[in-house]
């Protein structure tokens, strides 16, 4: 059934499946905008740690979120049944590379009606494919029930109410605007958009070129360095997103531009951490191991380099934190590798 803004009922029963550090901060997203709007509205969230499941309960989620207050609207369950249980929308935040395992396991209890949003931003390794895609394949559900949310969503600075922007992506617009109006509280602004495909490769490939400011600052370059590999990461994310249908325009916005630049710049993001433990001297192992959180850019950056190939499509910034990642190429010798290139005009 296609889902219409005008058609739909108020969003009262939410599952939001996954209690980390995003998904939890998504849940209070939602229930601060309902507070704010004076509606009733039930979300559940599931969790695999019972740890964090019994921490909800007393409005917490100190794991990931410190000591900030959860709306008395959340709810968790260790239980994906109980979750999903009735839910109108079905919010997914789990690492982009076990989506598949779990939403084939989730998918019987997920309502034919609901709609189905990913916060994921990562490219399934193996198919290349986007996470609206896994979902279209493992759920069945038509395009116009399957939405992405994309942006500055670096959920330490939205769980502590700090003003944001997002966009909300689905072929259908009053999908996307009946979304957009339940996730709307006085610090978190989305905005609407029908560019599934620019939406999510600008959420993906910021997380590669996060990796390589990271690594520049792990080496202790200066911003010059910094400023040049955010822009030509910009530069590389659009031609790959171009290639693959994606309006130009999404680039220069909050789910491009935006999203590259906090993601590139913040302490708090995994992938710049990750990059700067890299540029240390670590290898993707012993990152990994250090790291508390998945940095999914360690994840998909082999996927956004298999699939640009495919394309034609040149990512050299790409290609350079690959050979990192997979030990071809010594942290040290990134820097000339990105500069010795053949001149060319800016624009190409």
């Amino acid at each position: 059934m296609a889902a219409e803004h005008q058609g739909r009922e108020p969003l009262e029963r939410i599952a939001v499946m996954g209690a980390g550090s995003w998904g939890t901060t998504f849940a209070k997203v939602l229930g601060d905008a309902a507070e704010h709007h004076g509606s009733r509205r039930s979300i559940r969230l599931w969790g695999r740690s019972p740890e964090v499941v019994a921490d909800v309960a007393r409005h917490r989620n100190t794991r990931y979120l410190g000591d900030i207050a959860l709306p008395a609207a959340i709810t968790a369950t260790l239980d994906p049944a109980e979750a999903l249980e009735g839910a109108q929308l079905v919010v997914l935040a789990v690492p982009a590379q076990s989506l598949r395992a779990q939403l084939t396991a989730w998918s019987a209890h997920v309502p034919r009606g609901a709609v189905v949003l990913s916060l994921m931003k990562g490219l399934e390794l193996g198919t290349d494919k986007r996470m609206s895609e896994v979902i279209a394949e493992v759920t069945s559900l038509p395009a116009e029930q399957i939405a992405v949310l994309s942006g500055p969503n670096l959920a330490m600075e939205i769980a502590r109410s700090q003003p944001t922007g997002a966009v909300v992506a689905c072929t259908d617009h009053g999908t996307a605007q009946w979304i957009a109006e339940a996730c709307t509280a006085p610090y978190f602004r989305p905005y609407m958009s029908t560019d599934v495909t620019g939406v999510e490769i600008g959420g993906i490939v910021k997380n590669v070129i996060a990796l390589a400011v990271g690594i520049c600052e792990g080496k202790e370059m200066g911003d010059n360095t910094k400023a040049t590999v955010i822009t030509r990461g910009l530069a590389e994310t659009t031609r790959l997103a171009v290639a693959l249908g994606a309006d130009l325009t999404t680039m220069s916005g909050l789910a491009g531009l935006g999203d590259l630049v906090a993601t590139c710049s913040s302490k708090l993001s995994r992938n710049h951490t990750a990059g700067r433990l890299l540029g240390q001297g670590l290898d993707a192992e012993a990152v990994g191991a250090r790291m508390t959180q998945v940095a999914e850019g360690i994840k998909s950056a082999p996927a956004v380099l298999e699939l640009a190939q495919r394309l034609g499509v040149d990512m050299p910034i790409t290609a350079g934190v690959v050979a990192v990642l997979r030990g071809e190429l010594p942290v040290g010798k990134l820097e000339p590798l990105l500069l010795a290139r053949q001149l060319k005009s800016e624009g190409d």
